[in-house]
């Protein structure tokens, strides 16, 4: 380690070595300039991929806390047999799980059957919400390292096109192409990477909560079939 850090200090005092004293902003802008013109769509796809992060992340948080408190509600109430009472805080609640719940208990006088299949039906609307969004991610996963590839393309062609012009091969000529290409890879992976870790979070986060809720709804369908033999039993001993 001591040797590398010698041979920096030794590289740094040569003429024309001497490391570039830019700030972040001269060098963001330089590498700007440098990626040519696959820097627009490159900065179009990290644009797109971060706006739909902060939108979906709000979103899933604002989702799950509502969730989370209507299930804690609902599983309170049901509890106590307070079937009406469960249905008004789930009519009321703006939340995935308030709606799925909504549709079971609504049809709580149909038998148990046609409360499963209220709840599955609605359950798969409620799915196809919460993953709203996520095809643009996963869309910008897959589209940033192709720009990134293509920009490469694009930069060895450059360079060839170069040597082809001058009839000999020189670093100088070829550098300019193999930079455009280095950089747009670089570049295209840098959004795909985070972006691709956001998508995989997203889709935990809905899974967990798409658990949370099919629980609840089981215990939903338990406790109104606990109610209707209850009330058939009573039915029978009178």
């Amino acid at each position: 380690m001591g040797g590398l850090t010698v041979l920096t200090t030794a590289l740094l005092q040569l003429p024309g070595m001497e490391a570039p004293k830019l700030t972040f902003w001269e060098q963001v802008a330089n590498l700007w300039v440098d990626t040519g013109w696959m820097v627009y769509p490159l900065a179009l796809s990290a644009f797109i991929g971060l706006i739909t992060i902060i939108w979906k992340y709000l979103e899933l948080a604002g989702k799950s806390g509502r969730t989370r408190k209507v299930l804690k509600d609902v599983d309170a109430l049901l509890a106590e047999h307070q079937v009406e009472e469960a249905l008004k805080v789930c009519r009321e609640s703006k939340s995935p799980a308030g709606s799925i719940l909504y549709a079971g208990l609504e049809r709580r006088d149909e038998g148990t059957e046609r409360v499963i299949k209220a709840i599955e039906n609605q359950g798969l609307i409620e799915l196809s919400k919460l993953e709203r969004g996520l095809v643009i991610l996963a869309s910008v996963t897959n589209v940033a390292p192709l720009l990134g590839f293509l920009g490469t393309v694009i930069g060895m062609i450059v360079a060839f096109q170069a040597i082809e012009l001058a009839g000999e091969v020189e670093a100088t000529l070829v550098a300019g192409g193999i930079k455009i290409a280095l950089l747009t890879t670089a570049e295209g992976l840098c959004i795909a990477i985070p972006v691709s870790i956001c998508y995989n979070y997203f889709v935990s986060r809905i899974d967990r909560l798409v658990i949370e809720m099919e629980e609840s709804a089981q215990r939903m369908v338990d406790a109104l079939h606990a109610m209707e033999a209850r009330k058939r039993g009573v039915a029978a001993a009178s």
